[in-house]
């Protein structure tokens, strides 16, 4: 069976999760060049407004690229605070939010200098916590020819107009959110939204 190939994401969305289950090996990218505005350092919530996105800052270097393993994390703004706040705004009332809020809180009291290590962690406690028993590996040096894997980093982006191919084996069936009484489903969220309005049928939902 094909290695799947991921770029590193924070908190990822569902989709990104279906194509771990799917896999018996992942793999992340971590020497291809940094790319702006996709889930490597933000994902998508559902708040009481509409959807929110939560951005982890990375530091800029004078305009020039750098790889996804070089991203460091911006601490000059209380981002954490924010975005624990914001994420206990939206799930507060969820059934299973008391349930995982401990497991995540600690991602937001530490300090990680690289955003790959902190997407790792969160990665890594993710999988565990959807019964998923995946081991994280990061690429050797960027794959140019990915014969062998199955790649998905140009596929899953927050926005669609990016994504160099459809995904059609994804289809995210409904489920009760949070605030369903106020707006219809949205699909593919933060997996946090899974486990928080469906607990431990995540993994079968998968």
């Amino acid at each position: 069976m094909s290695i799947l190939l991921l770029n590193t994401a924070y908190f990822p969305p569902i989709q990104y999760f279906s194509k771990i289950k799917e896999h018996e090996q992942f793999c992340i990218e971590q020497y291809e060049n940094y790319g702006k505005q996709s889930y490597r350092n933000r994902c998508r919530i559902q708040f009481a407004n509409g959807i929110m996105p939560l951005v982890v800052p990375v530091k800029k270097k004078d305009g020039q690229k750098f790889l996804t393993k070089e991203a460091q994390i911006d601490y000059s703004c209380k981002w954490q605070k924010l975005h624990f706040k914001s994420i206990e705004s939206a799930y507060k009332n969820s059934p299973f939010y008391d349930y995982y809020t401990e497991d995540l809180s600690v991602f937001f009291e530490s300090q990680e200098k690289y955003l790959l290590d902190l997407n790792n962690r969160i990665l890594d406690t993710l999988l565990s916590l959807l019964s998923l028993k995946r081991t994280i590996q990061c690429t050797a040096d960027y794959i140019t020819s990915p014969a062998g894997f199955c790649d998905y980093r140009e596929i899953i982006h927050p926005k669609p107009s990016r994504c160099k191919a459809e995904d059609s084996n994804f289809i995210c069936r409904p489920y009760t959110q949070t605030f369903n009484d106020r707006f219809p489903f949205v699909p593919n969220l933060s997996i946090l939204d899974l486990l928080f309005n469906t607990g431990p049928e995540a993994p079968a939902y998968l």
